[in-house]
């Protein structure tokens, strides 16, 4: 019991194991091979805390294979070459294949990394190596080829609950016997500031633990005082969630930057998924700004990239220039104005057939019933701009895009009206034509 609660929690077994389905769910190609001790080298990539180790620790319990363990941070190619011969002599006299697993393998250099190579080649070796990096950038591309990259991802929220939930019924390895009681704002608290990673959240109930007597109650305020961390008021999926997107959203409509950064920065604090407010300024790009400013729906998704790319906590800087973009640049409701108007007049008039001139005409049969008759091809008319109707007939002269003089849609306007003369001016002539004949 001196064992830290993280150390002692470990899970022995993968079905203790929580989370992580895609991995080791029932079916999974690495469930079978565990309980088949048919091993293939593999490379644990995921964010800490997130189960590397465990699961290393879990095929060395299960396997029958010899299992060595090695750390990049405090071994050097010294130690991989007195692996490799402990591997020679298990395979000699035990008949017994080696499973190495190494611990932040990105920490080796290209030269120890190559050490490995002929062994994993040879079969003499099984290699688990774990890594909070991208593998593709820190792994040698021939060690890399001879692996299977598994991705571990954060826990989510019902996971680290669960965790702690049995961590505090847990009698053998756990607080079981203590009798603890706790709040659930105080283990929302926990979880909240674990951020995904399962060894924090153990740990934040450790030190929460601390402040409290046997058979006593672990409340929100012990969880900050254990912490020094205070807590958010805000539900994910009450009022709170709804108020602060609200608050966000109109701040960035109302062109105020610094109000779209403090929301924003609101959010992040109280745990808010990144991807979720990210997916909302994509969509307050084409809402809100619109043609204004082509170019913020590019930035709302380039921020998108770049924070799938580096994460949190890095990346909450994409977040923030994308807000100010989209805060200080020309708006308009334009395009989602006039959408919704196209949409209402679908609902109304329904499944309106296609003007003649612009069906596709792909067989004989089709172009005698006319279709594709007197099209118009616009390249080969000035400004590859010619007067020709597009509707269909019952909605002839709709107009559902009306750009504003703001930004950019001041261009695309002046250009539009110019077009509209134009058409005016021919369907005047083709009116004329009509009644002198």
């Amino acid at each position: 019991m001196a064992r830290p609660l993280a150390d002692r929690m470990r899970p022995e077994t993968l079905d203790d194991f929580e989370g992580q389905d895609r991995i080791i769910g029932q079916d999974s190609l690495l469930r079978r091979a565990i309980a088949e001790d048919n091993l293939f080298s593999l490379i644990f990539w995921g964010p800490p805390g997130s189960g590397k180790t465990t699961l290393a620790s879990i095929i060395a319990h299960e396997t029958k294979s010899h299992f060595e363990t090695i750390s990049a941070v405090l071994s050097g190619v010294k130690e991989i070459k007195a692996v490799i011969e402990e591997a020679k002599g298990q395979l000699r006299y035990h008949q017994k294949r080696t499973i190495l697993f190494v611990d932040e393998i990105h920490r080796f250099n290209k030269a120890q990394q190559d050490a490995f190579l002929p062994h994993v080649e040879s079969g003499l070796i099984t290699l688990i190596g774990a890594t909070t990096e991208n593998p593709s950038f820190e792994v040698i591309s021939p060690l890399l080829s001879r692996a299977r990259v598994m991705v571990l991802e954060s826990y989510s929220p019902e996971d680290l609950t669960a965790i702690l939930r049995r961590a505090l019924v847990d009698e053998k390895r756990g607080l079981g016997n203590l009798s603890l009681s706790v709040d659930d704002d105080a283990l929302d608290h926990m979880v909240w500031t674990a951020d995904g990673d399962a060894r924090t959240a153990l740990n934040n109930l450790e030190a929460s633990v601390s402040l409290v007597q046997t058979g006593g109650r672990i409340t929100l305020l012990t969880v900050e005082e254990a912490l020094q961390r205070k807590a958010l008021q805000y539900d994910k999926k009450g009022e709170g969630h709804y108020n602060l997107i609200s608050a966000l959203h109109k701040s960035l409509r109302g062109s105020d930057p610094d109000a779209a950064l403090y929301w924003l920065g609101r959010m992040l604090e109280a745990g808010e998924d990144p991807l979720f407010i990210l997916r909302r300024m994509i969509r307050f790009a084409s809402e809100d700004v619109g043609n204004a400013d082509p170019a913020a729906l590019g930035i709302a998704v380039s921020a998108l990239q770049a924070f799938q790319c580096i994460g949190l906590p890095e990346g909450e800087l994409a977040l923030a220039q994308a807000a100010v973009y989209l805060a200080t640049a020309p708006k308009s409701n334009a395009l989602y104005a006039g959408f919704g108007t196209v949409k209402g007049d679908i609902r109304k008039t329904g499944a309106l057939p296609v003007p003649l001139h612009i069906r596709n005409a792909p067989t004989r049969l089709m172009k005698d019933l006319g279709y594709g008759k007197g099209y118009k091809y616009a390249h080969n008319f000035p400004d590859a701009h010619v007067p020709q109707e597009y509707l269909p007939e019952k909605l002839k002269g709709r107009t559902y895009y009306s750009p504003t003089t703001r930004g950019y849609e001041k261009v695309i306007k002046d250009r539009l009206e110019k077009w509209y003369k134009i058409r005016r001016e021919f369907l005047a002539g083709e009116k004329g034509d009509k009644t002198n004949n």
